[in-house]
């Protein structure tokens, strides 16, 4: 899980306003070392990384990155959580991305 502090949720990128959503993740170790991360929900959204964490971060900009292209296309972001301030986050991935 990526950690965040509550006032993400309110914060503005280049002017824009913000969501904070949660993505599932599964992230598995690979026997010839390193890590495969995938967000389910999203078609073809898998990457790798030499460590955990690489991989993680490999995953969230490739959320980001199609969060991006929805926008662009006018496509719908699948249902998933929208943090809220007061949320309590137990696993997953959390993604920032424009509105």
């Amino acid at each position: 899980m990526i950690k965040t502090k509550n006032h993400v949720s309110r914060s503005r990128f280049n002017g824009a306003a913000q969501q904070l959503y949660l993505f599932p993740m599964v992230v598995e170790y690979l026997v010839e070392g390193g890590y495969f991360a995938e967000c389910p929900i999203l078609s073809g959204c898998h990457v790798e990384g030499a460590t955990y964490a690489e991989a993680v971060e490999n995953l969230e900009s490739a959320i980001k990155t199609i969060l991006k292209s929805y926008k662009e296309l006018g496509k719908k972001i699948p249902d998933v959580p929208v943090i809220k301030r007061t949320t309590v986050v137990s696993a997953g991935i959390l993604v920032m991305s424009e509105n």
